[in-house]
């Protein structure tokens, strides 16, 4: 029978900075005390204090004002409410046919050229996250006219980095044996791709393509606020009139809508994944 020894490790003892040291954190702290401080004085600099000062009481002003809801206006949402989820479900659809084969391209296991192929499908990637659905819209509703169809491509073309780099990095983490498995067969590359990638990504194309029509319910509720259509344009014609009970009324079917898709996506992912 062999007894097991235990080494108690020493106690933790406490030692002090060498002077140079404190002298290098006391100055780094410094530094960035002054920097932030310079940082609110830039930001404030055209700040009227008077307004901030007296923003509780206008707070209270208009939320008095937002009470109660204008239960009546809910007729009139229900279609608005319709084009948006249209919107978010074929911006997303749309989003998930460009970005898939963008994310083959750009995945270093997948992609037929790591030269010259790779960094395009990244560059797509990148630029697509780079700019807010928000801004696609407005960007969109010059080129195509204000609309549901101009928010259906802002949601796409926000939808393509945000799945692409998902999928992306999800196919370079793919096992690597089961490929290896198909190939040593003698197998075409598409029936390489057909049967040893692409089951192995597919649950997670899944759950990352719900998770991001969530998002976009979410985010097409505003695109209206510039044109891009769905309930935003009712909340953009409402805070335009200052009809706050319909405000109220707007802001309670977003968040009912926001709190189902939540929910749908939430139970969708936890059967696929």
């Amino acid at each position: 029978m062999t007894t097991a020894t235990t080494e108690h490790a020493a106690p933790a003892q406490w030692r002090r900075r060498a002077p140079r040291t404190e002298l290098l954190v006391f100055g780094a702290w410094v530094f960035a005390l002054a920097f932030v401080s310079w940082c609110f004085q830039v930001m404030t600099a055209e700040t009227i204090w008077s307004f901030v000062t007296d923003a509780p009481k206008q707070a209270a002003d208009i939320g008095g004002r937002m009470i109660p809801p204008d239960w009546g206006f809910t007729r009139e949402l229900l279609w608005p409410l319709w084009e948006t989820l249209n919107i978010a479900t074929l911006g997303t659809l749309i989003g998930i046919v460009i970005a898939t084969p963008v994310a083959f391209l750009a995945a270093r296991n997948t992609t037929p050229s790591a030269l010259f192929v790779r960094p395009i499908a990244l560059l797509i990637i990148v630029a697509s996250r780079s700019i807010n659905s928000l801004i696609w819209a407005l960007l969109l509703v010059a080129i195509v006219g204000p609309g549901p169809l101009a928010g259906v491509f802002a949601i796409a073309l926000r939808s393509i980095g945000f799945i692409g780099k998902l999928l992306y990095e999800a196919i370079e983490e793919i096992d690597e044996t089961q490929v290896e498995a198909i190939d040593s067969t003698g197998a075409a590359p598409a029936q390489v791709m057909a049967y040893g990638i692409v089951p192995q990504v597919a649950p997670t194309l899944a759950g990352i393509s719900v998770f991001r029509w969530d998002i976009n319910i979410r985010e097409s509720t505003v695109l209206g606020l510039v044109g891009a259509g769905g309930i935003g344009v009712k909340l953009e014609a409402a805070l335009s009139v200052l009809a706050w009970p319909k405000v109220t009324m707007l802001l309670i079917v977003i968040l009912a809508t926001v709190v189902v898709s939540e929910w749908i996506s939430a139970r969708v992912r936890q059967k696929l994944l």
